[in-house]
Parts: C-alpha cells; structure tokens; sequence
C-alpha cells in the first residue's frame, strides 16, 4: 500500500496505525475531526507527535474533517491517489451511545456510508472497516466466533456497527471492492481513551480516589494490547473478498483481576471502589475465537495482560501530570 486513508488517526486505535503504516514507509492521509467526546488535548497529543516526527516529513497529510460531511470526504479522494481505505473513525462507548444515539448513527454508519460511496466512484479497491466485539450482544455461547449470529445488538453502539458491516457487504457484491471487517475486543494501552475503565482505574488509584465499578467486578474482557490490534488492522489491507475477522486476545481477564494488577505496578494498597448496578447494555464476558485470524491473517496476539499493563502505566507516569489533567 502507497497511500492510505485513515480515518479517525488522532484517535487510539487510529494513532497507533497510521504510526506503524508511516514506520513502514507508507504515505497515509489522515481524516479526524478532533471532537471533544474525550478531551480533545489528548488528541492534540497524538497530532503532535504524528506531524513533528522528523523521519515522517511529507508522509503524513492531515485533514481536520468529519466523515460525515459528504462534500470534505469527496474532496480528499479528488486530491489524492488513494490505493486503500482503513475506516477507525467511530463514535465509541456503549453506554454513552444510549444517552446519544443519533451521534453514532451519524459517524458510524453515514460516516462509511460516504467513505464507501466515494470508494466507488474513485476506484479504490480496498476497504477495512473497525467493527467491535459488541455486536455479538449477549451470546451465551464463547468464544465468540465470526459466524454467530450478531443481530441482537444491545445498544445502539453496537447496531450502528452491525448496521455499517451490512452496508460493506453490499458495496463489495455491487461493486467489487475488498471489504475486511476486523472486529475489535476491548482494546487498551498508552495514550487510550480516558473514559475507559482501565485509564480511569490507573488514574484514580494512583491519586488515592475512589474508582467506580458497574456490577460484581467478576465480568471478564478479551483485553487486547493498542499494538497487537494495529498489526492486525494493517494486515487486513493484505485480504481481498468481503471477510470478518476477531481481533482479541483469547484470554479474557477478570476485571478484578485487571485492578489488582493495576495496584501492583503502582506499587499502591486496596484501591477504594463505588459499586454501582450493572448497565443493561453491558455483557458480561467477551472472549474471541481468533482461529480465523490466525489462519487467514497470520496474526495473533503476543502482549500479555501483565505486559501491557507495565507498558500503560509507564507511559502514565512519563505523562503523569497531562493525563491527570485530562477530562474524561
């Protein structure tokens, strides 16, 4: 790939891909709007260092838009010779997206919707779509694997995800275009999103407040470290057909567990914890079969959780006064 869109590249996930597409000698133009559902200054942050990296001078092209606005997206395909398309661009957050639902509509499916559409008709053959791990819903049975079926969603997160998969397929049997939906399991590491649990819990505990726990704390997460989920992103540019593949760990992890852990590379004592009632839009386990990726990507996962929470919370304390600072 010579050139790469990617969507969303002063987010999490989308940071640490464009980093690692440039590192590779790609060109990638970038498309954020820089909203502020998190504070914006953390994105700021991840711009900075995308723009100021001297090795990456003319490499990195970017455009402050929003995926939803027709007319910008329209004018970055006219621009540019684009040869692939990775879409992380994404209104996040299942229980924010109940309060708010018609901000995920917007992003997460018109967003692709104007992507694919542009995709179309500047020829460009190569799609892959971020989808998540929420829109297996409830299942009873796991791991979860890539033919369950996955139209129960339970929050509107997760169905505008379920709805953008649907809408890929259709533009890879009408018009031929490559369409690869990884599906993310609960990704998290340095510079994350701070209104996930793991960067509050890291930031709570190691200021001595309280930390917030929705349920018995016995739920269990496919933690999945910021690294391993951008290789295998980027490797999804390398299939061809419409295919889905599950981007996890294969180890879920007690969220109990993930605080002790927290505790200890803190060096702190028993965290204070507020329990709260479980959100009905919560699951209680996510787990990936990722048989798949191994077979068809040749990816898989070599972060432990022990691993990548040492590497989180080094990154915390180089940066502990800005990410204390942040609002979530």
């Amino acid at each position: 790939m010579d050139a790469v869109l990617i969507t969303g590249c002063c987010g999490f996930i989308g940071h640490k891909v464009t980093k690692i597409l440039l590192e590779k000698g790609a060109t990638v133009i970038g498309i954020d709007n820089m909203n502020d559902y998190y504070d914006p200054r953390l994105k700021d942050w991840r711009l900075n260092l995308l723009q100021n990296t001297s090795r990456w001078h003319g490499q990195f092209i970017f455009y402050r838009y929003d995926v939803g606005d027709f007319k910008c997206v329209k004018t970055i395909f006219s621009n540019h010779a684009i040869d692939g398309v990775i879409n992380l661009a994404a209104r996040a957050g299942v229980r924010a997206s109940v309060e708010d639902p018609w901000s995920y509509i917007d992003t997460n499916l018109n967003g692709t919707l104007n992507l694919l559409e542009c995709c179309k008709d500047y020829n460009v053959k190569k799609f892959v779509f971020a989808s998540t791990s929420s829109v297996y819903g409830d299942n009873i049975e796991i791991p979860f694997k890539v033919s369950d079926i996955t139209d129960h969603p339970l929050a509107p997160y997760a169905a505008s995800k379920k709805s953008a998969e649907v809408l890929c397929y259709s533009y890879y049997y009408l018009y031929g275009i490559d369409t690869i939906v990884p599906r993310f399991f609960t990704v998290y590491g340095p510079a994350g999103r701070p209104d996930m649990s793991y960067f509050r819990f890291i930031k709570n505990i190691d200021m001595g407040l309280p930390i917030t726990v929705f349920g018995d704390g016995g739920q269990k997460r496919d933690f999945t470290y910021i690294d391993d989920i951008a290789e295998g992103t980027i490797k999804c540019l390398a299939s061809s057909g419409y295919e889905i593949f599950n981007l996890g760990n294969d180890e879920p992890v007690e969220l109990m567990h993930l605080i002790k852990l927290i505790e200890e590379q803190l060096g702190k004592h028993t965290a204070e914890i507020h329990w709260r009632p479980a959100h009905p839009a919560d699951v209680r386990a996510t787990w990936a079969d990722i048989s798949k990726s191994r077979e068809k990507l040749s990816w898989s996962p070599s972060v432990s959780i022990e691993d990548g929470v040492r590497e989180t919370i080094r990154w915390y304390k180089a940066n502990r006064d800005f990410v204390r600072d942040l609002k979530d």
